[in-house]
C-alpha cells in the first residue's frame, strides 16, 4: 500500500547510520534534504518498533547543525527564548501554534493521547534540535524558535548554509 509518502532509500538509510552513529530507530520519512541531497531531518512513527512512545515527530540527523543546536543550547539561547515567551505575546501565539500543528501532524500518523509535543511547546524552549527540525521539515513561518535558530546557523556559521536548504 502507498501511503504517498516516498520509501527510503537503502543509500538514504546507511547515511542516516552514518550521521547517527546507529540505525534510526521508527523512521517513516526523510522531512528535509541538504543542498546536496543527503537527509538532514527525518520524520519518525510516534511509537518505535517496540511499541515505546516517541513524541519526537521531527529529528534533526545532520552532525553539523545538531553540534550547533548544541551550542545554542550551551550558552543559553533557550532560556533567552523562553523568556521572550512571557513578554511577546504575538509570539507566544505564533509558538503555540506551532505546538498545534505538531500535534496534528504525529496524531494524524497515530495519537499518543497526550497533549505533549516536544521541544516544550508551547510553554517553553527545551530543545533546539527539535525546533531547527521542525523549522526544516516545514519551513519558514511554522515554527518561529526553529526559524531563529536556523538564521543564526547561516549567520554564524555561512560554511553549513548547505545543509539549511532554503
Amino acid at each position: 500500500m502507498n501511503s504517498g509518502v516516498p520509501a527510503i532509500s537503502d543509500a538514504d538509510r546507511e547515511c542516516i547510520r552514518r550521521q547517527l552513529g546507529r540505525p534510526p530507530r521508527g523512521l517513516h520519512a526523510i522531512a528535509a534534504r541538504d543542498a546536496a541531497g543527503d537527509p538532514t531531518v527525518v520524520q519518525t512513527w510516534p511509537r518505535l518498533e517496540d511499541g515505546t512512545p516517541f513524541p519526537t515527530l521531527y529529528y534533526l540527523t545532520a552532525p553539523q547543525l545538531a553540534a550547533h543546536a548544541s551550542t545554542f543550547e550551551a550558552e543559553g539561547l533557550m532560556r533567552e527564548m523562553a523568556d521572550r515567551l512571557t513578554t511577546d505575546p504575538d509570539l507566544a501565539e505564533r509558538y503555540r501554534q506551532a505546538h498545534e500543528s505538531y500535534l496534528a501532524e504525529r496524531n494524524a500518523l497515530e495519537s499518543l493521547g497526550t497533549e505533549v509535543s516536544a521541544g516544550g511547546m508551547p510553554d517553553r524552549v527545551k530543545c533546539l534540535h527539535v525546533h531547527i527540525a521542525h523549522a526544516l521539515a516545514k519551513g519558514p513561518g511554522v515554527n518561529p524558535f526553529g526559524d531563529e535558530a536556523i538564521d543564526l546557523i547561516a549567520e554564524r556559521w555561512p560554511e553549513h548554509r548547505y545543509l539549511l536548504n532554503r
